[in-house]
């Protein structure tokens, strides 16, 4: 392999809250209507901005995270991507210099050149000076260009335009209003679904992006080829699921889930059977089955009366299909949520707190082999199992991991191609 090369930028930001999402999505939809294939990556473990970005791109998003897919993983995808794509996009996670390692750690690991979303709805000149600052933190950083969010008109944005240094390249504007706005709950982005007008909110705002600047393609980054493979079929892997149909949940209540983890079970020899826990009367025929995380809180009055489901799934359960219940699947689980009736399987019951119960990256040994994983959640299961395994974090306390039979459940969610062999341990 020889090395590649293709523009790329990293989005980032001072910190949570300041509309990267948005503006990562206006500038992935203004470059493809210009023609270019964009794929957009997303940093860090989330799983909602990417459904916005995926809808936003037209492409599949991946996410890339040095703690959680680790160096190797996030390697080749860049690769991959600079040979198939005419930009690539990476949306950065909080702050640019937030967690450990962090957006700026991507950037200066591979050379790519960083971008600031500022929301600037009370700033004038000292809008200059935070993106001159920020960028100018970390020698190793490639300075690009900022965004203004939030501003209240033109010349306001003219305003901040002029306080930027000569080096830094102005992408453009995004007006405060209500057409731009993405709505939010207590786990960030609503579901891109959930926006009926998302398409015309990501065009607005990408025009809005083009009509304030010229909108150039970001630097040219050489991506050398990578030492070794991350993908699964080099490491052992393959055929590990030849002829094993894994039934997996997938709707409103069930959404979490990594394309990168698909890829993973599909290269292993799964065959993948998708089926609504809220819509379907039961499990479709299938070796096993993966309750991905998602909100089931929000959907208790549908799983709580689908009782032809309960008694499927239960059924499954006990005649030996091996199970992986992630975070709201393991809720979904227990005998109740919230106090509404669940689906049983798991003695025990679950609730979702107003405060945030665990979040960061943390990894789970398995005879002494480890797999790689994130939380990120408000809630709580109270149960009499016996914990079966503890993950570490460098955060704070680990997830316990419960098994019960062939069931095994956990708050965390499970980055597949971090270990295919003990991802396929979970469904044998």
């Amino acid at each position: 392999m020889t090395s590649v090369t293709c523009p790329a930028l990293l989005l980032s930001a001072p910190s949570s809250g300041q509309g990267k999402t948005l503006t990562t999505a206006a500038l992935a939809r203004a470059w493809r209507d210009r023609g270019l294939r964009v794929q957009v990556f997303k940093s860090g473990p989330d799983f909602l901005d990417p459904m916005i970005l995926e809808v936003a791109s037209g492409r599949p998003v991946y996410n890339l995270d040095l703690g959680m897919c680790g160096e190797a993983d996030v390697h080749e995808r860049l690769y991959r991507a600079a040979q198939e794509s005419d930009v690539i996009l990476i949306e950065g996670v909080m702050g640019l210099f937030d967690g450990q390692p962090s957006s700026a750690d991507i950037a200066t690991r591979f050379g790519i050149p960083v971008a600031l979303t500022i929301d600037a709805s009370a700033m004038a000149q000292t809008f200059g000076a935070l993106a001159a600052g920020l960028l100018a933190y970390d020698p190793a950083i490639r300075p690009a260009g900022v965004i203004a969010n939030q501003i209240g008109s033109t010349g306001h944005a003219d305003f901040l335009r002029s306080s930027l240094p000569p080096h830094l390249t102005w992408l453009g504007a995004v007006a405060k209003e209500e057409r731009y706005r993405m709505p939010e709950r207590h786990l960030g982005l609503h579901r891109a679904s959930e926006i009926a007008d998302l398409e015309s909110r990501i065009a607005a705002a990408a025009q809005a992006l083009s009509f304030s600047s010229a909108l150039p393609l970001p630097p040219v980054v050489t991506f050398a080829p990578p030492v070794t493979s991350a993908k699964p079929a080099l490491d052992g892997s393959p055929g590990r699921l030849r002829d094993q149909t894994i039934a997996i949940a997938r709707d409103e209540a069930f959404c979490f889930l990594y394309p990168a983890n698909l890829d993973c079970l599909q290269a292993m020899g799964a065959t993948l059977a998708f089926f609504s826990p809220l819509h379907d009367a039961t499990v479709p025929d299938a070796d096993a089955i993966w309750l991905p995380g998602g909100y089931p809180e929000l959907h208790m009055s549908a799983l709580s009366t689908n009782h032809s489901m309960r008694a499927s799934l239960q059924q499954a359960y006990a005649s030996g299909k091996p199970i992986l219940a992630e975070c709201g699947g393991m809720m979904a689980l227990s005998t109740s949520v919230n106090d509404l009736p669940a689906f049983s399987l798991l003695p025990g019951k679950s609730r979702v707190e107003t405060t945030l119960q665990a979040i960061g990256t943390q990894q789970l040994e398995i005879e002494g082999d480890r797999i790689s994983a994130h939380t990120f959640h408000h809630g709580v299961f109270d149960s009499s199992l016996p914990v079966w395994q503890t993950a570490t974090s460098p955060y704070g306390k680990g997830e316990p991991v419960y098994r019960s039979g062939t069931l095994t459940a956990s708050f965390l969610h499970f980055y597949f191609p971090s270990n295919p062999a003990l991802t396929a341990g979970f469904f044998q």
